[in-house]
């Protein structure tokens, strides 16, 4: 981005504008906008136009609920330009609207997934749609998202990626539309860029002890994160509801605890991985339970294995909380992704919020941090801690499929590689 020179030219930005709005369409949390900012600033700053294309939602066609059309006036505000809409995404009037852009002009498109096109799944199928039939579909629609991808592109002399949150995706908009620009006319975005050296930094270029945390309230959700991680971390902190599946899988009474009956061979089969691979494997050992899954719940301390039946665990107890921080503390490098109790509920979000200030203690120290998944990052915006680690990121399924040692669809379109 910085090398490049946009003076003259059309840039077609894809970004992730897939930000929550309440009933009456107001914008909850325009993180994701003001993170795209400085791409689309420097475009314009050197003199270039912006096509900004962005999905919202997940719909199933064209619906006033999932259009763009609501967010236009932050972007516009952010930006601090006037910033166009197109009504649809592609056709002849977005055409000419893209054609007639100026130097310093921005447009911004409909949603991208009004079209099954972008996707490249068939909709529409009836229930009882025989193989043939779906197999019809489908080739149908990846034959029309040629030309979908294509008529995107012809608007643009540029391709940007900024949308690290849907890197993960083969679509139209995120990695085939890269087939239409050669290698000098097609980029990361700044936030893009960030996303994947600060990725890389944890999982590549490691400073020991590197420390993971993992929660969550499933093992099978994060089975080959948790796998992949095993070659690489000296600490491995597993917390979360999936506390209680190995909890019960050495003969613990969990009461009634959230657990995966059907994972209990699998959550012995990890603690020996760890063991054989030499990583210290940190679960809690004690519990703040309730006795209903409420904020204004009764609630009482008890080891992890002896809950008795009535109970939950809901938040790690002080003798986790002190093991937890004390390996945190003491790392270099440090993965913080899922709560480790039901920080939403304020009456249990001790742990998390112990966990969140380890890590900014070590950060301090000179630690390099990265917290990633909405659930971490809803964590140090609650606890004001987001400025506070070393790199807090946007992406979900991006972020988990690249620690899980995935090569991304919308990186690869860019790399090569």
């Amino acid at each position: 981005m910085d090398s490049f020179n946009f003076a003259g030219k059309k840039a077609f930005v894809r970004v992730d504008f897939n930000v929550p709005l309440d009933e009456n369409f107001h914008i909850t949390d325009d993180t994701r906008i003001r993170a795209a900012v400085p791409t689309l600033k420097k475009i314009l700053k050197d003199g270039g136009s912006v096509i900004i294309g962005s999905h919202l939602g997940r719909p199933k066609g064209a619906t006033d609920k999932f259009s763009l059309s609501h967010i236009l006036p932050r972007v516009a505000e952010l930006l601090g330009v006037d910033v166009q809409f197109a009504d649809d995404c592609i056709g002849a009037e977005t055409e000419a609207k893209a054609a007639a852009l100026r130097p310093g002009e921005a447009l911004l498109l409909e949603n991208l997934r009004f079209y099954a096109e972008e996707e490249g799944k068939p909709r529409g199928l009836a229930e009882d749609a025989t193989e043939e039939e779906i197999a019809a579909a489908k080739k149908a629609v990846k034959e029309s998202q040629k030309e979908f991808t294509k008529k995107l592109a012809s608007y643009a002399d540029v391709y940007v990626n900024d949308a690290f949150g849907t890197a993960h995706r083969a679509h139209a908009s995120t990695a085939l539309i890269a087939d239409h620009f050669d290698a000098a006319h097609k980029l990361f975005g700044y936030l893009l860029q960030n996303e994947i050296t600060a990725v890389e930094k944890v999982m590549k270029d490691t400073e020991r002890p590197f420390t993971a945390i993992m929660g969550g309230s499933k093992v099978s959700s994060k089975i080959e994160i948790i796998r992949n991680l095993l070659d690489k971390v000296d600490n491995l902190i597993l917390a979360g509801g999936m506390t209680y599946t190995f909890a019960k899988a050495f003969d613990g009474k969990i009461g009634d605890s959230i657990v995966e009956n059907d994972k209990l061979d699998l959550a012995r089969e990890l603690v020996e991985m760890a063991k054989t691979k030499g990583v210290n494997l940190v679960l809690a050992t004690d519990a703040k339970i309730a006795d209903s899954f409420s904020n204004d719940a009764n609630t009482n301390f008890a080891s992890v294995k002896e809950i008795p039946d009535g109970w939950e665990g809901l938040d790690i107890g002080p003798d986790a909380e002190k093991l937890f921080t004390e390996v945190i503390k003491n790392s270099k490098t440090i993965l913080w992704n899922g709560p480790v109790g039901v920080f939403e509920f304020d009456n249990f979000d001790k742990g998390s919020r112990a966990v969140s200030n380890a890590i900014v203690e070590a950060t301090q120290k000179g630690a390099f941090s990265l917290v990633g998944g909405g659930d971490s990052v809803a964590c140090v915006n609650k606890f004001g801690h987001a400025d506070q680690v070393s790199y807090v990121s946007t992406g979900g399924g991006a972020l988990l499929e690249m620690i899980e040692g995935k090569v991304l669809p919308g990186i690869k379109a860019i790399r090569g590689y």
